[in-house]
């Protein structure tokens, strides 16, 4: 017989996250945790494989031996025989479930917008009975002010006192719930008549934010925020400035805003880069470019073109075409354009032209937003006669509009700047100085929301998910990753109404952990998970999005963290079907394979999921829920009385999922003192009759803690047992589908940060199961799984058993078990080398349980063996023997490569950061792993080695009855200079440039949103920019022509 890790070396290709090894192990798989024991004997010329194979039996019988006395697994499974009559097993609908799932979301959501409608609604009112006073003198509560003393000891001006208390449902930060504040940009002026008659008509909405907070205590953030600058928040706080002392933020810029108050648009940024924009005028039409790009969204689509006497395209990837504007295409926009170089002589008729060639035809082909369209012209003057081209592409419909920013401090060219403008349905500002581009760029919103604006469309807009920068400041990682909905204000005021005036916009952000909290982990299952997308097909909430990264000590936002593709996570969906259908907003129903990874990519399992997907109605989103095929869709019901249960309960050895809700204690303030294993008891007690519980989790938990209740009296008894401990073994724990963990240390000091709050992958958490927990659910029955995952600080490993339902198992310092496996055997006088490689330890009963025990050998622990002998690896690959399959190069026909190519696509949200060499920015890259596989059909194989001057033999032998491998090989002879390591680093993927192009300009199937506001009969045009009604003059035109020729020639 022969014993041989399948194995395939292939792609992982990783596109937001740091880089992890992917040593990938399962029940029956692969040796990549390996465990090491090295010692000498003396032998005959060979290892004898009779004799490995006998020290692998003796090896087995040992293990199982200490895994059985110290798991517990038969009394649970005693236990459970007791109380099979009273189990039901419940097959879950999953057409059903997912109803209830999107039902739930809608309603949480759904409370969400009638919040911000009544906002909006109040905030217009409060406009439409407010008139304005250009001299009013009012103070308000400035955010960055309040509870600011001056050398006095007197509160300063705009900053009273200004009561604020911790709260716990804002992260604990100091609130005032009663009042809001206002913060104000440090680039406008607090006192500017606009911002007080603004703020003064908003006090109207404290009450409303007051009253939406009683109706729904579960809202957070609350807030309106002005068309002039200011930003209202509820509750209120202390705003904290940047470093520099800067209130940069200014609400404007913000996703919720510009969407909020415009319609999807298809943007043309045209830039002069003749020779007359040197210096100062090339940085400000830079920051111009930049603010604009800003102002777009994933809605949006966009192209830059800069021009001297010829078109240039910045991307040349994207001639001719338009792309969409989300954060990955922006950022590149932006890199590109900080390299431009001013250049000749400045000609824009042919620019003009092709931007209106792209919009043209995008509109003809169905392509873009198909709604709002616009060329923005960057320019130090303009020169050129564009009535020609006008008539030809934009005269008299005046569909696409032009906005014009004059650069610079020379007026020669305003007129015709102007012109360009006014004509063509725009606005025209004049940008001299960097601090001018900011509100000079925000005109042009307010000139697209004019139509929905005039037609009083209250169209209510959600983001895709994003950062709070407020909160990550505090490291409030819960609610770091927010969807925000939100509302447009309009002035109900009849005599402006034809000017569309925009007051502002209003909205309340939700954080994505808490809609997918109602989709709750207990009824998916081990490997089971919910996931919500955009209309786009981006990522809101995956357990595989992860949107940090650590920068030393301090986390960080991935750069492209928020525009992750689904079909970069289910990589299996080969042909989009998922995709497209969610994209669209169907409801059904999909099975596929899959090769789903656990312990950061380094074990696979091959699963068969169900997935079910459906719209979530009023919103852009599409939900998606994902039931594993066996388990993952079968669920235990028992009955025990509530008296019973509690008493079991309380035991101090037992805790429950701290991140799952078994009761809501957010609803009522009162309640939110309480963790969840006290509101579940006091609920059980009658003690807190108000709380909304989940019936069904509270009896499947009050059924396990009665059902695993003696697991707590037997290991109490093993340690006062006269023979003691035996040495090296922990510790003793216990989990369950209803998210119990019972855990009792065996000793009185503990080696080890296993299933402390740190060790975040073993515990019960809102996104996963336990990684034990999870592997021991696909192992075979009634076989224990072993595991060494590898601490960061130090080398530990663990083995353990866990079950389907319910999980037991230990911590055992692994040294103890090899130092009483002794070699009986007697082998020659050649050295060898004695290596156990392990993975984790885990034995499924048939009835759905499991259990865990643990192990750490010496300094080779976890390592990958390739990387610590590259001879005895190599021999195992395809070339030399079955145990390892481990191609080079695209071997199509071998199974085993395909499965790590396709898995390189799962991990492209995880990012390799590098750093661009001019902007020091990072950027997002796709990196490749390697992987291999074990094939436990073979039980042995062994070798000779030709190493220049000597050979090396080598024996692998499958222990019985687990998932290691016992390795023998001869260590006199040092193949390394011949046999390089074999690591399994990872390797970024270059592609060329026709490639990158490719994948750069490629556009998935996206759902549009519903309304677009492009166009009003009654809208009033002449409001462009300082000329009610301009008309070119050939006198002024010539004058100006003759002018820019003697300023612009460039030698």
């Amino acid at each position: 017989m022969g014993l041989g890790p399948r194995a395939g070396s292939g792609g992982v290709k990783n596109r937001m996250g740091q880089r992890r090894t992917p040593a990938q192990l399962r029940p029956g798989l692969w040796i990549l945790c390996f465990g090491w024991f090295c010692s000498t004997a003396y032998a005959q010329m060979k290892i004898p494989p009779e004799t490995v194979q006998v020290w692998a039996n003796k090896l087995s019988v040992q293990l199982r031996e200490v895994s059985t006395t110290y798991s517990g697994a038969h009394i649970l499974q005693k236990k459970l025989k007791d109380v099979e009559s009273s189990i039901k097993i419940v097959e879950i609908d999953g057409r059903e479930q997912l109803r209830d799932y999107a039902d739930d979301i809608e309603r949480m959501l759904g409370s969400k917008m009638k919040s911000v409608k009544r906002l909006a609604e109040s905030a217009e009112d409060a406009d439409l009975y407010h008139d304005f006073n250009k001299s009013l003198q009012f103070d308000y509560y400035n955010s960055m002010l309040v509870n600011t003393i001056d050398d006095d000891g007197n509160f300063v001006e705009l900053g009273g006192e200004f009561p604020l208390e911790e709260n716990e449902h804002f992260n604990n930060l100091p609130v005032n719930t009663i009042q809001s504040d206002v913060q104000v940009p440090t680039n406008v002026y607090n006192k500017d008549p606009n911002i007080l008659n603004g703020i003064y008509m908003s006090e109207a909405l404290n009450d409303v934010f007051i009253n939406n907070f009683q109706k729904d205590p579960t809202l957070t953030w609350q807030y309106f925020g002005s068309s002039t600058g200011f930003f209202r928040i509820y509750p209120g706080i202390k705003w904290t400035p940047d470093s520099n002392g800067v209130a940069a933020f200014d609400c404007r810029n913000r996703n919720w805003y510009i969407q909020a108050a415009t319609s999807p648009k298809d943007i043309i940024i045209v830039v002069d880069i003749s020779g007359s924009m040197k210096g100062l005028k090339m940085t400000i039409a830079k920051h111009t470019i930049n603010t604009i790009l800003d102002t777009l969204g994933e809605n949006d689509f966009v192209n830059v073109i800069a021009y001297t006497d010829y078109v240039r395209y910045v991307e040349p990837c994207f001639k001719g075409t338009l792309v969409q504007a989300d954060l990955d295409n922006r950022e590149h926009f932006k890199v590109l354009v900080d390299e431009l170089h001013v250049k000749g002589e400045g000609k824009v008729a042919k620019a003009m032209k092709e931007s209106f060639k792209i919009l043209n035809e995008a509109a003809a082909m169905g392509q873009g937003s198909l709604c709002n369209q616009a060329i923005m012209l960057i320019t130090d003057g303009a020169m050129e006669d564009f009535k020609d081209v006008f008539e030809e592409f934009n005269w008299p419909d005046r569909r696409v509009r032009l906005f014009t920013y004059l650069i610079g401090r020379e007026m020669t060219f305003a007129e015709n700047t102007k012109w360009i403008a006014c004509n063509n349905k725009g606005y025209y500002t004049h940008i001299s100085t960097l601090a001018d581009v900011q509100e000079n760029v925000m005109e042009y919103l307010h000139v697209l929301s004019r139509p929905m604006v005039i037609n009083h469309n209250h169209d209510i807009i959600w983001t895709e998910a994003y950062m709070d920068t407020v909160l990550f400041a505090t490291k409030a990682q819960s609610l770091l990753l927010m969807t925000s909905v939100a509302m447009p204000v309009f002035s109900k005021k009849k005599e402006t109404l034809s000017h569309g005036i925009l007051l502002g916009v209003v909205g309340s952000d939700i954080p994505l952990q808490e809609v997918m909290k109602m989709a709750p982990r207990y009824r998916l299952g081990p490997h089971g998970y919910a996931f919500l997308i955009t209309n786009n097909g981006y990522i809101l909430a995956h357990p595989d999005l992860r949107p940090l990264y650590k920068d030393g000590k301090q986390l960080k936002p991935k750069p492209n963290y928020n525009s992750v593709d689904l079909s970069e996570v289910e990589w299996e969906d080969i042909d989009e079907t998922l995709r497209t259908a969610m994209v669209k907003g169907e409801t059904g129903a999909l099975t596929l394979d899959v090769r789903a990874s656990v312990d950061k990519s380094k074990r696979p399992l091959f699963l068969t999921n169900d997935y079910y997907y459906t719209t979530i109605n009023d919103t852009p989103f599409s939900f998606g829920m994902v039931l594993t095929r066996g388990h993952g869709q079968l669920m235990f019901i028992g009955k025990v009385s509530v008296e019973e249960g509690l008493h079991d309960l309380t035991s101090p050895d037992l805790s429950i999922a701290s991140e799952w809700t078994y009761c809501e204690t957010d609803i009522d303030p009162h309640h939110r003192k309480y963790t969840q294993l006290q509101a579940m008891i006091r609920y059980l007690q009658g003690k807190e009759p108000d709380l909304e519980c989940d019936e069904v989790l509270l009896r499947q938990t009050l059924f396990d803690a009665v059902l695993t209740a003696p697991l707590e009296a037997y290991w109490q008894a093993v340690m006062l047992n006269a023979s003691g401990v035996e040495e090296g073994v922990e510790t003793a724990f216990l989990g369950t589908r209803s998210g119990i963990l019972r855990l009792t240390s065996l000793i009185f000091r503990l080696h080890r940060k296993f299933l402390t709050l740190a060790d975040k992958e073993n515990l019960f958490t809102v996104d996963h199961f336990p990684l034990w927990y999870r592997m021991a659910a696909e192992n075979p029955p009634g076989r224990f799984l072993y595991y060494m995952p590898v601490e960061e600080q130090g080398v530990k490993d663990k083995t353990g058993t866990v079950p389907i339902t319910r999980v037991i198992g230990q911590f055992i310092i692994s040294d103890s078990i090899i130092s009483d496996f002794t070699l009986t055997d007697s082998i020659s006088p050649t050295p060898f080398s004695l290596t156990l490689k392990s993975c984790t330890f885990l034995w499924s009963y048939s009835s759905g349980m499991t259990k865990v025990l643990t192990m750490p050998l010496s300094m080779q622990v976890g390592r990958f063996f390739g990387a610590v002998d590259g001879s005895v690896m190599g021999y195992v690959t395809p070339s030399s023997s079955p145990l390892c399959a481990c191609p080079t190069g695209h071997q199509i026909g071998n199974k085993m490569f395909r499965f790590f190519e396709t898995m390189s696509l799962m991990w492209t949200l995880s990012l390799l950061a590098h750093k661009a060499k001019k902007s020091e920015a990072l950027q997002p890259c796709d990196t490749e792993y390697p992987g291999f596989m074990l094939d436990f059909s073979i039980r042995e194989t062994n070798s000779l080695i030709k190493c220049g001057r000597c050979q090396k033999m080598f024996v692998v032998q499958a222990i019985p009855e687990s998932n290691l491998v016992l390795m023998v090989v001869q260590a006199d002879c040092d193949c390394s200079r011949q046999y390089p390591a074999i690591p399994l680093e990872p390797k970024e993927i270059k592609y060329n440039a026709s490639v990158k192009c490719n994948r750069m300009k490629s556009q998935k199937v996206r759902r549009r949103p519903k309304s677009c506001h492009a166009y009003h009969p009654k809208e009033n045009a002449k409001d462009c920019g300082g000329a009610s009604e301009i008309s070119l003059s050939l006198a002024l035109f010539l004058a100006s022509l003759f002018t820019s020729l003697a300023l612009r020639r460039w030698t």
